[in-house]
């Protein structure tokens, strides 16, 4: 992987994930977001152990954690279907909002009960700030039906991620990223399969099916999880999972360029908002993290 500082690494990831929702227009009528999801998954899978034996990164692995390999894969796989039921149930903008909007929330906790040691003041004003962007980037929306079971979805989507974030922060600090990546997203494509077994996928074989899956699965998922894990070894957890609100807010400025929205003043301060906690919280990442010293890996 480059070496790049941390935090932006982390925020390329957050913007090829934040292509994700416009990406999905490609694909045809017939795939659902439940099948969609799963073969993103399989197909980041497959990528990302064809690099990782290109590289001899799947040598040595025996040692790897176990539980937190399991932990790990989890986290991917229950991200999935609760994402995109969430989504199916409130909308793209407030599903996608609540699920990585919660996330920072989660992460914290978790570090918090793992390590016993609070968040810093930094990082809880820089995450209070960015919810409040997000929150008013949910004013701003039209049109967005609120459904409490599809708000629950999106909460353990959350949960979910920030999971697989603390997780995977423990393999990123081992140098071996590709490899360890490799495995989870192998263990998460099974247990995952069950929702392809029952899914017509004829739609795969056309052109806007191909191409859709192709980006989502090599791109916005193989790769975006490649910096994404490579950001994690000099970035703590609770810092990343911040920077990942940059997604929905990729998400929306997609819609103003690609799609022709225009969000009203509203909107506006809650990118802004967003954004000075983006930088506030990448600045963190360079000190005092949760896990121990910093690693030399990037």
């Amino acid at each position: 992987m480059p070496r790049l500082p941390g935090p932006l690494l982390i925020a390329l990831a957050t913007v090829l994930w934040g292509t994700t929702g416009t990406s999905q227009e490609l694909a045809p009528e017939a795939a659902t977001p439940l099948t969609i999801g799963a073969l993103r998954i399989l197909i980041a899978a497959v990528t990302l152990l064809a690099i990782a034996s290109v590289a001899g990164r799947l040598r040595g692995l025996r040692g790897m954690r176990r539980p937190a390999t399991l932990i790990a894969a989890l986290g991917v796989a229950a991200y999935q279907p609760f994402f995109f039921l969430a989504v199916d149930r409130t909308g793209v903008i407030l599903g996608t909002i609540v699920t990585i909007g919660s996330a920072p929330v989660f992460a914290g906790l978790l570090a918090w009960a793992l390590d016993r040691k609070p968040p810093s003041r930094l990082w809880t004003a820089a995450t209070v700030g960015a919810i409040a962007g997000v929150a008013l980037l949910v004013a701003a929306g039209r049109d967005i039906g609120v459904d409490a079971g599809g708000i629950s979805f999106a909460l353990v989507a959350g949960a979910a991620y920030a999971t697989y974030v603390i997780a995977a922060r423990q393999f990123a600090r081992d140098g071996n990223i590709i490899g360890s990546t490799a495995i989870i997203f192998a263990i998460a494509a099974v247990l995952l399969l069950p929702l392809l077994g029952t899914s017509e996928l004829g739609w795969v074989s056309t052109s806007r099916g191909a191409i859709a899956v192709f980006y989502l699965g090599v791109l916005a998922t193989a790769v975006a999880y490649l910096l994404f894990a490579s950001g994690l070894s000099t970035t703590r957890s609770t810092t990343a999972t911040t920077l990942t609100l940059g997604e929905p807010m990729t998400a929306a400025l997609l819609g103003v360029v690609a799609v022709g929205e225009r969000p009203p003043l509203l909107g506006w301060a809650g990118f802004a908002l967003i954004l000075v906690a983006l930088i506030a919280v990448a600045g963190e990442g360079r000190s005092n993290r949760f896990f121990g010293p910093r690693s030399s890996a990037a």
